[in-house]
């Protein structure tokens, strides 16, 4: 292989990363040095590597490495950094737990157990460098404390290699309020919406974050049709969630939970809307679980999630022109429980090492979900023998449940051509699949295609399912626009301009399709013969404004390719493109993938 500098600093970095995982605190890669003699007449080098001895200061002479052992174990949990610069700290009290002196102010605000448990060494073991950065990371996810700093210092008998710890914890604001005032634009619909939270990052001394929110909303509907009483929209909500900095579940050890350093999250939401159309309350409970066993996967369990949608009262014109008309629309249109369970997964190759939003080198990632539902409640209606409804479906206090299964695949890739020019690619499928008490898919759980992170030739849920074509667009037909499967893909030029802009040109391509055949939605459902011919195909540019913590979007696409139609100019908009036809602007945050 070529002499390469790079290379001989990778080794040296290797070499001390395995000597510090194996207890020799004090070894750094100066300690290694390369001699280079090259061969006469050749373009061959012969590499010797020297480890040299440890050496306290200039003066002394060498000595062997010493191999370092874990002495006792102390925190400190009102450290101060204003206070590292003098010789004192303020300690008012101290409490001893298993053996690990705790000191304080004034009042002891994380439990004992919680700081214990948190390390990853103990006293007697050897020390390792890796077991220091995971006690980092478990005490950088608490989100009582707002720094730790972790330092190591020699005990003064000299016939020892012991170091003691000092795990200082700096504390983190607990309590917050927070206030929102939004303007909103729902199809050109203008209004407004306001939210007050509150949070509490350590309610129970444990580092668990309670929230509670209350959010109003008002718009003003337009383009509705006569004989509604009133043309405004209003929605009242508030939600309310514990997340605890631990995985609460039964039968683990205590060991595997706090390697696995899961969270766990459990939440309750309410919402009530009144429309011109229909009045509707829908609420929901649900308990999930996050984990990390490295930085570059993630994963997601929902234990359970359920859903409940109400609606109390439903206007006798919307009940006539929409809904005695069409099954699909009468479907999404009834009381609905969902009780469902799933899992998700997501790699990214590139890990927490971007910087500025900027990729240092090509990535990719990968994010799959599963979901779930109706399954049990299935087994346990048909097991008791329940009597169905007058739609041949089982429910529970009179209300249906919904029953099916949803799995999506989504990769993306970054390939980087220099500094300022990278290439980025996504492809992305999903499928739901109603069946034993579900007819279709609830509306909630639909794919919708069309939009800033879809075809973006197409206005937001405006294309398919299919080749289905409606002459005008109604309020309501956003109903029509929805469908069980979903295909996307995408490939994207993106480069910096100057300042903090940045510049793309994007080909979009996808559609949805039903997996049944519906009248509302002609041209609608999938079949293999012909799907391939209904994918739609949008190009465009697009302007991103970089403001470090997030980027601002603004895309502009056109239609290449309709698939409402089976031929002709129609067919084919990028041969005689018309701005009002085949354009649509979107603003958006963050890249579409």
């Amino acid at each position: 292989m070529n002499l390469d500098v790079n290379v001989l600093d990778e080794e040296r970095q290797r070499i001390t990363g395995y000597l510090l995982r194996n207890s020799y605190y004090k070894f750094n890669k100066d300690y290694i040095a390369y001699t280079a003699d090259t061969v006469r007449g050749t373009y061959l080098v012969d590499l010797t590597l020297h480890l040299q001895g440890f050496k306290a200061s200039l003066v002394d002479s060498m000595q062997p490495h010493k191999q370092y052992r874990i002495g006792k174990v102390h925190f400190i949990t009102d450290y101060d950094v204003l206070q590292s610069l003098s010789s004192s700290m303020n300690i008012n009290d101290s409490v001893d737990y298993k053996g690990y002196p705790i000191y304080y102010q004034n009042k002891l605000y994380l439990r004992p157990k919680v700081l214990v448990d948190n390390l990853r060494f103990a006293p007697g073991d050897m020390y390792n460098e890796s077991h220091v950065q995971q006690t980092y990371s478990n005490f950088g996810r608490l989100s009582a404390l707002k720094y730790t700093n972790i330092r190591f210092l020699e005990t003064s008998a000299k016939d020892t290699a012991d170091l003691n710890c000092y795990v200082m914890l700096t504390k983190s604001k607990h309590r917050s309020v927070t206030f929102e005032v939004e303007g909103t634009n729902s199809a050109g619909d203008l209004g407004a919406a306001a939210s007050v939270s509150f949070q509490n990052r350590n309610i129970f001394r444990g580092s668990e974050t309670f929230m509670i929110k209350f959010r109003g909303a008002y718009e003003v509907i337009s383009g509705l049709q006569p004989g509604y009483s009133k043309n405004n929209y209003t929605e009242y909500g508030v939600e309310t969630g514990i997340n605890f900095p631990n995985f609460l579940f039964p039968f683990l050890s205590s060991d595997y939970k706090r390697r696995i350093r899961a969270t766990t999250e459990v939440g309750l939401q309410y919402n009530y809307q009144i429309r011109p159309e229909f009045s509707r309350t829908m609420a929901s409970a649900f308990w999930s679980y996050k984990w990390s066993r490295r930085q570059k996967i993630q994963h997601r369990f929902d234990l359970i999630n359920i859903g409940f949608l109400y609606l109390p009262w439903i206007s006798g014109k919307f009940k006539e022109v929409y809904i005695d008309k069409n099954d699909l629309f009468r479907y999404s249109y009834q009381d609905r429980l969902i009780i469902n369970m799933g899992y998700n997964y997501y790699y990214s190759s590139v890990g927490r090492s971007i910087l500025n939003n900027t990729i240092a080198s090509d990535s990719y990632s990968i994010r799959f979900n599963l979901e779930s539902a109706g399954n049990i409640m299935y087994a346990l209606s048909k097991a008791t023998h329940i009597r169905k409804n007058s739609d041949g479906e089982y429910a529970i206090l009179g209300i249906p449940y919904a029953q099916y299964m949803k799995g999506e695949f989504d990769f993306s890739k970054n390939i980087r051509i220099d500094h300022r020019n990278w290439f980025a690619f996504h492809v992305g499928l999903g499928v739901a699949v109603p069946y034993g008490n579900a007819k279709t898919i609830p509306f909630e759980k639909q794919y919708f295609s069309g939009g800033a992170n879809s075809v973006r030739g197409w206005g937001v849920r405006t294309l398919g399912p299919g080749s289905f074509f409606k002459e005008s667009e109604e309020r309501n037909s956003l109903l029509e626009r929805s469908g069980d499967i979903k295909l996307d893909a995408s490939i994207e030029y993106r480069s910096r301009l100057f300042w903090k802009f940045q510049g793309a040109a994007f080909v979009d391509a996808g559609n949805i399709w039903t997996i049944r055949n519906y009248d509302s939605q002609p041209g609608g459902v999938f079949k293999f013969n012909k799907f391939y011919k209904q994918i739609a195909v949008a190009y465009g540019l697009g302007l991103r404004l970089d403001l470090d913590f997030f980027i601002l979007r603004f895309d502009g696409g056109m239609k290449a390719i309709n698939p409402v139609y089976e031929s002709g100019k129609d067919r084919y908009p990028f041969t005689s493109p018309k701005f009002s036809r085949d354009f649509a602007f979107h603003f958006a945050v963050g890249y579409p993938f």
